[in-house]
């Protein structure tokens, strides 16, 4: 049995940096929303409540029973999770007279408490919190202050339960990752988690799962559906029939590349080209949910169509990874953006799904495909959408529009290798605008497309950093493809983050 840590997710912008922390820190971890605690608990070792954009004391907050797990398991409230275990056993949790915001430094109290082991006097923390403790029940001790918060952390007496009101899992919090290794002392996890053992567990797994029968694989270049594929193969071999579909709306000559790429893999491997079906479904559309679902729609009855030509095919298996599941739907039951790899199959659909690495982040994608002994260009090939190009076409999607994206695509990526840049990025791609400017080009008047350059920095996509590339790059950049791309007069590059903005435009 797996040992994990639970993450109860309450809604902060940190909850998926609380999972990557204990990640790094070689232990298994789940995030779960707040109220969907498993009914199975064999292999839990401890549970960690996240922060919230709620006050505890709101109408609208996030509240949950926590009875069925309070002594029963080791607990670390983060934030709001420490000030709902005092709120909600009759403490007092009040808006603070100072909002404090950023670098505070801690007072241990109790430099003896399992959870402060090691943290000294005077190490800087992070608060992010607008509400501060302010009464607690008896029983809960005080174990850490700072100079404007008196119950920066307490223990609750009698049982494994912590509460800290400061931020761990950042960066700025200098040892918080030491506080998170005493929390999984304390959980007495093995902290065996890492690339060789997912790669060891998983394989097992899928043997066990899905035996002798046989799984179609919805194959994309990327690496998420590459190491999918290898990870099968090395389950269940020729049983794995890999379908890569090209619906005209990859990168220029991306189908061609793709298919030559896997020749060393020995796979299964079907092409089908479909790009005047998905042209004609997408024709008129400009909303993006809407072209969102009309491609998953069609990749499904795709897959479907090629299953039945297969004998015995039972599986469908996807590259789904963990951003892809905490975007597709928020706790609140709010659809963020729609993944057509995620949230279920159609009920006519007689295949069983297989998502061998929806539990991993990017990253961690990767370092197993290192594991499997991958080729490195496979590996660090940049995240491109499930949509492919139509949700970097803004607006209705014509094969004009796409052959324009295409063109100047080709030109920014190639472009990213020629000066070494590209291995630095973690993901770029062109935006082609619902816009036209006017231009001059020789002693003519233009009035003609405008593209966007969109290239960011991360580690697992869920936070990301605008790429600052050199000035003489863009300048050549957009002259190239305002000379060699017909159809383009104005070249702009997006200098936003995420969050606010997300990496896609749609």
């Amino acid at each position: 049995m797996l040992e994990k840590i639970i993450i109860l997710d309450f809604g902060s912008q940190t909850t998926q940096l609380i999972g990557r922390r204990i990640r790094e820190l070689n232990q298994y971890c789940e995030i779960l929303p707040y109220n969907k605690f498993p009914e199975e608990t064999k292999g839990i070792k401890g549970v960690i409540l996240s922060g919230s954009p709620y006050s505890v004391y709101d109408p609208e907050a996030f509240k949950v029973d926590l009875s069925n797990i309070r002594k029963r398991f080791p607990i670390l409230g983060i934030c709001y999770g420490a000030q709902y275990m005092v709120y909600s056993k009759g403490g007092k949790v009040e808006p603070a007279k100072s909002r404090e915001y950023g670098r505070a430094v801690i007072s241990v109290v109790e430099p003896g408490d399992d959870l402060m082991h090691g943290i000294a006097d005077g190490s800087q923390i992070w608060m992010s919190h607008g509400d501060t403790i302010t009464q607690v029940p008896n029983y809960f001790k005080r174990i850490a202050s700072t100079k404007d918060v008196e119950l920066a952390a307490y223990k609750i007496e009698g049982e494994k339960t912590w509460g800290v009101q400061f931020h761990p899992e950042v960066f700025h919090t200098l040892d918080g990752h030491l506080l998170l290794e005493n929390f999984l002392r304390i959980c007495e996890c093995k902290r065996d988690w890492s690339p060789a053992s997912f790669v060891e567990s998983t394989v097992a797994e899928l043997k066990r799962q899905i035996g002798k029968e046989k799984v179609i694989l919805a194959l994309s270049g990327g690496v998420d559906s590459s190491v999918a594929a290898v990870l099968l193969h090395r389950a269940i071999g020729r049983n794995l029939v890999c379908i890569f579909v090209d619906h005209g709306l990859l990168r220029k000559n991306e189908f061609e590349n793709v298919m030559h790429d896997y020749e060393h893999f020995e796979l299964n491997i079907i092409g089908v080209n479909v790009k005047d079906r998905f042209y004609k479904a997408l024709k008129g559309v400009s909303e993006p949910e809407e072209k969102r679902k009309i491609i998953g729609k069609n990749f499904i009855d795709v897959f479907e169509e090629e299953a039945k030509k297969i004998r015995n095919v039972k599986w469908l298996a996807q590259g789904t990874i963990y951003p892809d599941i905490i975007e597709s739907l928020s706790i609140t039951g709010t659809t963020i953006k729609s993944h057509h790899n995620v949230g279920g199959l159609p009920e006519q659909m007689n295949l069983k799904l297989c998502e061998p690495l929806r539990l991993l982040f990017k990253d961690e994608v990767r370092q197993v495909g290192y594991e499997l002994g991958m080729m490195h260009h496979l590996i660090k090939r940049h995240p491109f959408p499930g949509p492919g190009l139509a949700v970097r076409i803004l607006g209705e999607i014509t094969p004009e529009k796409v052959r324009i994206l295409q063109d100047a695509d080709a030109v920014f990526i190639d472009g990213l290798k020629e000066w070494n840049l590209y291995d630095k990025i973690w993901q770029a791609g062109t935006i082609l605008l619902p816009v036209q400017s006017v231009g001059v080009m020789g002693d003519e008047r233009t009035y003609e497309n405008a593209v966007a350059l969109r290239a960011v920095t991360s580690t697992d996509a869920m936070t990301a950093d605008w790429a600052q590339l050199p000035y003489d790059f863009l300048a050549k950049v957009s002259n190239d493809i305002i000379n060699k791309v017909k159809g383009i007069n104005r070249v702009v590059y997006d200098i936003s983050s995420k969050p606010p903005s997300t990496i896609e435009w749609e």
